[in-house]
C-alpha cells in the first residue's frame, strides 16, 4: 500500500471540495436558477489551499521543474557539492518566504473576505504551511546532500 502524506491528503481534500462546490453551484444555477452566493469564494479558498499545500508535496517528491543539464555533465564529486549549495539556497529562500508569508498572514487577519466575511488569515495561512513544508523538506535535502558529500549516501 502506498504511504500517504499530510500534504497529499490535505491538498486532495481541498481539491475534492473545490470540485464539489463548483459542480453544486453549476447545478443550482442551471436547474433552479439560484446559484449559491458564496460558492465562488469557497471554491477559490479551497483551490488556494490545494495549490499551495500540493506545491509543498510536489517539492517533497522532487516533482518541481529543474534544469540539470549542467550538473549532469559534472563529475560526481562536484555534482554533490553543487547539490549541497542548491539545497542550502532553496532552504534559505524557503525560510525567507516562510517569514514573509507569516507576516503577510498576520497583517491580513483583520481583513475580512468579500462574501463570507471571514478573516483572510484562513486563506493566507496556506502560504505559511506551504513554505514551512518546503523549508522542512529542504532541511532534509541538505542533510542528505551532506551525507553524500561525506561519502555515506
Amino acid at each position: 500500500m502506498r504511504k500517504m502524506h499530510f500534504d497529499e491528503i490535505v491538498a486532495g481534500i481541498f481539491m475534492i471540495l473545490t470540485v464539489i462546490v463548483v459542480i453544486l453551484n453549476i447545478s443550482m444555477r442551471y436547474f433552479f436558477n439560484s446559484p449559491i452566493q458564496s460558492a465562488e469564494e469557497i471554491a477559490t479558498i479551497c483551490f488556494i489551499w490545494s495549490v499551495f499545500i500540493g506545491g509543498g508535496g510536489c517539492f517533497r517528491k522532487k516533482m518541481h521543474m529543474g534544469i540539470d543539464i549542467f550538473t549532469q555533465l559534472l563529475p560526481i564529486k562536484y555534482k554533490n557539492g553543487i547539490l549541497f549549495i542548491m539545497n542550502f539556497l532553496v532552504c534559505l529562500i524557503a525560510m525567507t518566504f516562510l517569514y514573509l508569508s507569516f507576516k503577510f498572514s498576520w497583517v491580513s487577519r483583520m481583513k475580512p473576505t468579500a462574501v463570507l466575511g471571514i478573516s483572510s488569515i484562513y486563506v493566507n495561512f496556506s502560504l505559511v504551511i506551504s513554505f514551512g513544508l518546503v523549508a522542512i523538506y529542504s532541511f532534509r535535502d541538505i542533510w542528505l546532500s551532506v551525507k553524500k558529500l561525506g561519502g555515506k549516501g
